[in-house]
């Protein structure tokens, strides 16, 4: 019989939470040296150059942090702060996964959904003495979806800077941007200022490299082909669209990877826009979750392309959905092993 996502109701306890805060496998080996910057455009190589420095500075304050003064007390020392700021497949989660790889445990690394999932799981004060022992803290895709994330992220960054925890994050909007066109961000300015002075932007320019020289969108697979193709890959799963998101909504966003675990390819059946946010964003953590794992996606329907509303498009959401579709795309051109 052939499994389903559906089927699948997993359990993640709150005291993994922060050990699988880690770069997904796919940045497992990468490093500073494996970043090839585009010779077009000179940012790249900047940003490597920026990366690296931080990477020293986060060995510099960690070792300076461990030391005690004369007094017998540890030195207050504050952490170190870096935003890359860029668009879509500029290798800015490369850079960021190699400054995880050059610090010194204990660190943490995970999207900006996956740090909040945390916080509402093991509870403000108990993430923040988890995180405070900390290297450094890496957030990829950060973003401010609502008032509630400023508050609590302002909040949370702040009082780990101040404990010597150097922060480094990847992002599509300048800090100072952070918020906007999703809430009213002039009524948390203040909070909004008090994050961008954590942090030293940096710009990385770039075209997207998953859509360098690739064809558009695969056109969708024939409903019975794609029963076919889902038999013949051993670990696969095959969903009917309307089914599998009415499914998400019923698990908590940080259970997404381990819904996906052990998986290796996706079949999805009967694609079609969608027009409900809650549901646009619950298919953007799963394009996430995916994307890190590196697992096929195959659908019928509509076109991965076509996923979200032209309205959607241009809402306060647009980069997550354009991210969310620029993965999907790139998991659609994997090649899915048959049995």
């Amino acid at each position: 019989m052939q499994e389903r996502l559906v089927d699948r109701h997993p359990e993640v306890p709150a005291d993994q939470l922060v050990a699988q805060m880690v770069p997904p496998p796919m940045f497992d080996e990468v490093s500073f040296d494996s970043y090839i910057p585009d010779p077009k455009e000179p940012s790249q190589a900047a940003a490597v150059v920026k990366a690296a420095d931080f990477a020293d500075r986060v060995n510099q304050i960690h070792k300076a942090a461990g030391k005690k003064s004369l007094f017998g007390k540890k030195k207050q020392i504050s952490g170190a702060g870096l935003y890359l700021d860029g668009g879509f497949g500029v290798g800015k989660t490369h850079l960021l996964a190699s400054i995880f790889h050059s610090s010194p445990a204990p660190k943490s690394f995970g999207t900006f959904g996956e740090l909040t999932n945390l916080v509402g799981a093991l509870g403000f004060n108990n993430a923040l003495e988890r995180l405070s022992a900390n290297s450094v803290l890496c957030i990829d895709e950060f973003e401010l979806d609502d008032p509630g994330d400023t508050m609590l992220v302002s909040r949370l960054l702040t009082e780990l800077s101040a404990r010597g925890v150097s922060i480094a994050t990847t992002s599509n909007t300048l800090p100072g941007q952070l918020g906007e066109g999703r809430f009213a961000a002039s009524d948390f300015l203040r909070e909004i200022k008090k994050l961008g002075a954590i942090f030293e932007p940096v710009r990385v320019d770039g075209p997207d490299y998953r859509h360098r020289d690739l064809p558009p969108a695969p056109e969708p697979t024939a409903p019975e082909l794609l029963a076919e193709r889902a038999a013949a890959a051993p670990g696969a799963t095959l969903d009917e669209f309307d089914a599998l998101v009415r499914h998400l909504s019923t698990l908590h966003p940080s259970k997404f990877g381990a819904l996906i675990s052990g998986v290796s390819a996706v079949y999805i059946s009967g694609v079609h826009t969608v027009t409900d946010q809650n549901v646009a964003l619950r298919i953007v953590v799963l394009a996430d979750r995916l994307y890190d794992a590196s697992i096929p996606v195959t659908v019928s329907g509509a076109k991965l392309d076509e996923i979200f509303s032209a309205e959607m498009l241009e809402g306060g959401y647009r980069k997550k959905y354009l991210r969310a579709i620029s993965r999907l795309l790139a998991l659609s051109r994997f090649e899915v092993s048959p049995a």
